[in-house]
């Protein structure tokens, strides 16, 4: 009669000679693919693998070239563009002279084209004074430049010969030399209009 300890060691002759039977099926396998890819086999496989490999490396460059390539500018109407307006010490609280040009800057700054933002000129209220906070606003790159207030729209218009790039928009009377890139906006009850319509004919490039 077999004891346990019989059978098991009877078992793991057996699981030990299934294994090596599966190992020398095995080796015979490869042994027959190593033959078949060194014959005319092999070289079809060997074409076959490589026209795929080429295929699927053109297809990952067409479609990295697609993802880098800049989307066209053209279907695009109009381009945003950054309005700055410089005020006095007040800034645009209400009943400032600058809150109506604010007014009108947000109105035409509705439809998304034109991004809007103001700065105040602290301390002395002088031209000299006014001068870096707007050479502030040209530095910022600021497409259009507001100026309200008489010392702020003094130092914008002595820039606009210097920066014809930039069209400047100043909330004065009628009077002073004329420049294809300054616009006069005068005071009074229809100024946010005014001013609304500027920008936005300045926005469409006009």
């Amino acid at each position: 009669m077999k004891t346990r300890r019989a059978w098991r060691e009877t078992e793991r002759q057996a699981a030990k000679k299934e294994a090596a039977e599966s190992g020398v099926r095995v080796s015979g396998v490869l042994a027959g693919t190593a033959a078949a890819l060194r014959g005319r086999i092999g070289w079809a496989l060997g074409a076959v693998l490589i026209l795929v490999l080429g295929l699927l490396g053109a297809r990952l460059f067409a479609a990295s070239e697609e993802r880098s390539t800049p989307p066209d500018t053209r279907a695009r109407a109009y381009e945003d563009r950054d309005a700055c307006l410089l005020t006095d010490e007040r800034g645009i609280v209400t009943g400032s002279p600058a809150a109506p040009v604010w007014e009108g800057m947000q109105a035409a700054s509705a439809d998304g084209r034109i991004r809007v933002t103001f700065v105040p000129v602290m301390g002395e209220q002088s031209v000299a004074n006014a001068r870096p906070f707007l050479n502030g606003l040209v530095q910022r790159n600021c497409e259009i430049v507001v100026a309200s207030g008489a010392p702020q729209v003094a130092a914008a218009e002595a820039a606009v010969e210097k920066n014809p790039k930039i069209r400047f928009v100043t909330v004065a009377r009628e009077g002073g030399a004329a420049h294809d890139n300054l616009v006069r906006v005068a005071p009074g009850a229809s100024l946010k209009d005014d001013v609304t319509a500027t920008l936005k004919r300045l926005a469409d490039g006009g």
